[in-house]
């Protein structure tokens, strides 16, 4: 039997009423939900299940939201005996796969999670930076790409082959698209997100972030992390609160990350939280990748069935 990796998704795959339906028939789902709404001070699991949507849509509730219905889902696998061989997350993500893997507390996750959205919302002004996605180019058409533009275009996610987003300055990523188009680029389309996430443009939220984790009380991992800042395994705990900080303005290097865990073995991949889009994402590192989908209580009774199976 090869190895069993859970990942876990970003921002962008929220959508409410997502996790409602564990809150009402798992017990331990639903603890994750009050012990969020309690650290909050606010009712988060209510916006989760009932919006409004513009609300759910602000990222100081995205963030904290989804890292909240991702632990409930790890929560209920975890429980039924399920454990990975390794953990991941893009972006976002990567917190819950720190709560996961026992380094971060989930309650103070939670609260960090919050003032980390709050932090990357601030720190451009809004209408001036923005995100595109580049379809059917290499990375170093990309990079090529982002050279030439006047003013700050930069490679933001490497998601897996020909499908790389870019963060910038409004009009030097949409001079971008246009010279991505002209190259060839199947698609170069402006995201609608609210800043340009994982460029250098997020500096100042970095340095806010940075003086939040030196409080934050990281214990050894029970579970080996891969890095979405490093594409690579987390060999030093210490190392942590500095990738967090640096994951806001670098690149989030996914399918690097994902290739360290196929060369090491794993081809069994379960995608814990809503949507499916780490799962579209392996088809094209990887076709040969098994990845199950947890995000409702059908679903993690199939996966759950299904590793056992193995």
């Amino acid at each position: 039997m090869g190895k069993v990796a859970v990942i876990f998704p970003g921002q962008g795959a929220q959508y409410v009423g997502m996790g409602q339906e564990i809150f009402q028939n798992l017990e331990e789902s639903k603890k994750v939900f009050l012990n969020a709404d309690q650290a909050l001070k606010y009712p988060l699991s209510e916006i989760c299940f009932n919006g409004p949507e513009e609300e759910l849509k602000k990222t100081e509730i995205t963030q904290p939201a989804l890292l909240t219905v991702c632990t409930a889902l790890w929560e209920a696998l975890s429980q039924r005996g399920i454990k990975p061989d390794a953990t991941a997350g893009l972006s976002l993500g990567e917190y819950s796969s720190l709560v996961a893997s026992g380094v971060l507390d989930f309650e103070e996750a939670v609260k960090l999670v919050e003032k980390r959205g709050k932090f990357m919302q601030e720190a451009v002004p809004l209408g001036k930076g923005t995100m595109a996605a580049i379809i059917g180019l290499s990375e170093e058409q990309v990079k090529q790409i982002c050279q030439q533009v006047d003013g700050i275009a930069e490679p933001a996610n490497f998601n897996c082959p020909g499908q790389i987003v870019i963060g910038g300055e409004v009009e030097a990523i949409e001079e971008a698209c246009q010279l991505a188009t002209e190259m060839g680029a199947k698609k170069a389309v402006v995201l609608a997100v609210s800043a340009p996430f994982h460029t250098s443009m997020l500096q100042p939220a970095k340095i806010q972030l940075a003086q939040e984790l030196q409080n934050e009380i990281v214990k050894e991992a029970e579970i080996p992390i891969v890095s979405s800042v490093t594409g690579e395994y987390i060999t030093n705990i210490a190392e942590i609160p500095d990738l967090l900080a640096d994951q806001v303005c670098k690149t989030v290097e996914w399918e690097k990350s994902m290739r360290t865990l196929l060369n090491d073995g794993f081809d069994t991949f379960i995608e814990i939280g809503p949507g499916k889009t780490l799962k579209g994402f392996m088809r094209r590192i990887d076709r040969s990748a098994k990845v199950l989908n947890v995000y409702d209580l059908e679903t993690l009774n199939t996966a759950v069935e299904t590793l056992e199976a193995m």
